[in-house]
């Protein structure tokens, strides 16, 4: 159900109105969907990791080799298959960053839960500030000149600096969002008590990271960027995007907290987001079956997220629908993609354990039983 959430609030950015096109409550779902979906996707991809490596106890011997060469495999495929997005659609792409993140999390699958929160607490502290002093310190010339050699630079325009710094997602401020969902994973959240206080550290987390950066930063510190008018792919070709301070150059917008501006306070606040929400739709989904009966279709956009992501820039090329024009004012477009993808998913699922895609990524890794 997170996902699916997810999954529709992408494609509220992608192909919904504008901000500043909205009033009321559509003003709060645009501007919620905005940045706060890719980061709940980046988290859920984290606890993903964790039940390919062991969901409470990690895997080892040969168990937890062969899980290892399943992400390894997972990520590759990601990365191929987001650079081959993105010569077509551009660095809003976000499978291959997911291909780098796998990479950058092997090393930390074994690790507890605890652990993991530690990890992901001091990346979300350091990474923010480490990546304006990177960024500051790379000159253009050095840039152009890493990006020369670079293969994926010329195939895509997304090259290993982009992925790593300067790209839409960069992993240098990313990696926090994604451990902290691995450390969810490690957790009992069929268990009353850690729903109370993964409910509680949400809301502290939410509350703390956006009030201070308020307090510091000022009335605009939680500014979007579809405010200009523009969703994140409408913004893309002019900026580097996501954690990427090019285009500010001063180091008070560390302090702001806006979607997709990478701070310390934006990564914060949003996995506090994050976690209330996959909080809320466990504790919906446990305690209301009526509700999860009723929302199995819904439910089953969740299950082949990577289709329905993958399908909606494919279906937005085939029926020459708009995606992030600041002229886009109605919600007729993305409630019909949000309609297609859940009959589209409620009926495949009927007769199909996995999405397409997701059986395709699935048959890809089968090599990994050989690992020994």
């Amino acid at each position: 159900m997170a996902r699916a959430l997810a999954v529709f609030g992408m494609y509220i950015v992608h192909i919904g109105p504008a901000l500043s096109a909205t009033d009321g409550v559509g003003s709060w779902v645009r501007y919620l969907a905005d940045g706060h979906s890719s980061v709940l996707f980046a988290t859920l991809a984290g606890f993903s990791l964790m039940l390919i490596a062991g969901r409470r106890e990690p895997r080892t011997g040969l168990a937890g080799r062969q899980a290892k060469a399943r992400i390894a495999i997972r990520a590759v495929v990601l990365l191929v298959l987001g650079t081959v997005l993105a010569m077509e659609y551009g660095g809003v792409i976000i499978l291959a960053f997911y291909g780098v993140y796998f990479l950058l999390a092997l090393p930390l699958v074994r690790l507890r839960a605890g652990t993991l929160a530690v990890i992901a607490g001091g990346l979300a502290l350091v990474a923010p500030q480490l990546a304006f002093v990177l960024q500051s310190v790379l000159s253009e010339s050095v840039q152009q000149t890493v990006n020369a050699y670079d293969p994926l630079k010329a195939l895509s325009d997304v090259g290993v600096l982009d992925l790593l710094l300067t790209g839409f997602y960069p992993a240098i401020t990313w990696m926090p969002i994604v451990v902290a969902g691995m450390a969810l994973a490690r957790l009992d959240l069929a268990a009353a008590a850690v729903q109370w206080r993964l409910a509680v550290l949400g809301a502290a987390l939410t509350v703390a990271a956006y009030g201070m950066s308020l307090l510091l930063a000022g009335k605009d510190a939680l500014r979007s960027m579809a405010e200009d008018g523009k969703s994140s792919v409408g913004s893309a070709p002019e900026s580097s995007g996501s954690g990427s301070f090019e285009g500010h150059g001063a180091a008070s917008d560390l302090l702001s907290a806006g979607p997709h501006s990478g701070t310390t306070f934006d990564i914060i606040g949003s996995v506090g987001v994050a976690i209330l929400v996959i909080v809320c739709a466990t504790v919906l989904m446990d305690r209301l079956p009526l509700l999860r009966r009723l929302s199995k279709p819904v439910i089953a956009v969740g299950t082949m997220s990577l289709t329905a992501y993958v399908g909606h820039f494919v279906a937005q090329s085939v029926l020459g629908v708009a995606a992030g024009e600041s002229s886009q004012e109605s919600w007729v477009p993305v409630l019909m993609f949000m309609l297609g993808a859940t009959v589209f998913a409620a009926v495949w699922s009927r007769f199909f354990r996995r999405g397409p895609l997701e059986s395709l990524l699935n048959a890809a890794t089968g090599p990994a039983k050989y690992v020994r």
